[in-house]
């Protein structure tokens, strides 16, 4: 299959087909171990039972994981019998082929319409988000009238802005995370949207919130998003957000698109924002080339960091 194509199958199809080749992969150093251990008195393992017992195990964590929806290292250890170490390996094993969503400690179930709440989203892949907000934040100059999308990159951002040193800059936002993080900021003269409020995401949306922009100009939008594909654009599964999305480009001078590599080539429901209507991209050296080369193609700046 190639692999654009791969990368636009849900989570659980993809782990499907990738989960027997993988569990044959992560097996190789055990079994190399088992073979060169000539001092045991055991009988060796068949490859063949050696190879089900890593993919049933792996099968069996999916299984509960999808039953509890949310478990622990030190629980799966505790439950199969073996040591912590190997219990990680699993379920980074299991999150890399989009099995489950790994988190600190622990895993989460994998849902084709996920929606993480943005405290677990903001553990996922925080190096990569501290690195794009640090870019994003250069773009800041003293005196400049900036947009906050909703999410957990653009939350990272909202951290780093604390610390931003100018005089005054001006920060229009839907987000609730990102305005109680700001609250408290001197420097920061913060313009909080109405709407309706999405409990996972902090985030408020509507006609509300769409009225509150009426009349506002900004010099930046940092947007985040769920997929951006090339060929179409930034994208989310929320209507009223892409709506409120929408209506934040209008009023902006300049689109910068923050978001880590894993969301590059998803596809989702709404389209926020046309690829034509990005100027910049922010995301991490782990992105698709191939990706990259399509946006630049498109006229976008891509940062990669």
């Amino acid at each position: 299959m190639p692999a654009q194509a791969a990368m636009r199958e849900s989570p659980k199809k993809l782990a499907n087909k990738l989960l027997w080749s993988d569990a044959k992969h992560a097996n190789t150093k055990h079994e190399r171990a088992m073979m060169e251990n000539t001092n045991t008195h055991t009988e060796a393992v068949p490859h063949e039972e050696r190879e089900l017992l890593v993919e049933e195990r792996r099968r069996l964590i999916r299984e509960l994981i999808e039953q509890q929806e949310r478990v622990t290292v030190e629980e799966l250890s505790a439950k199969f019998g073996i040591s912590l170490v190997t219990i990680r390996s699993d379920l980074n094993a299991l999150a890399e082929i989009g099995a489950i969503v790994r988190t600190r400690g622990g895993a989460l179930v994998q849902r084709d319409d996920e929606d993480l709440p943005v405290s677990i989203k903001q553990s996922i892949n925080r190096v990569e988000k501290m690195r794009i907000a640090a870019a994003a934040v250069k773009l800041i100059k003293d005196g400049a009238t900036i947009v906050l999308d909703s999410g957990s990159t653009t939350g990272e951002i909202a951290k780093q802005i604390r610390a931003l040193k100018v005089n005054s800059i001006n920060v229009i936002t839907n987000a609730l995370n990102v305005a109680v993080l700001l609250a408290s900021s001197p420097h920061v003269r913060l313009i909080m949207l109405g709407g309706v409020l999405r409990q996972s995401s902090y985030s408020l949306s509507g006609p509300q919130a769409e009225q509150a922009l009426n009349g506002l100009r900004a010099d930046i939008l940092f947007l985040g998003f769920d997929g951006l594909d090339p060929e179409i654009g930034a994208m989310t599964p929320h209507l009223l957000e892409a709506q409120l999305n929408a209506q934040m480009i209008k009023i902006s001078r300049q689109v910068v698109a923050v978001g880590d590599s894993s969301k590059l080539h998803r596809r989702s429901l709404s389209v926020i924002a046309k690829t034509e209507q990005i100027h910049q991209v922010i995301t991490d050296i782990a992105a698709d080339p191939e990706v990259v080369t399509a946006l630049r193609a498109h006229g976008v700046d891509v940062v990669l960091v």
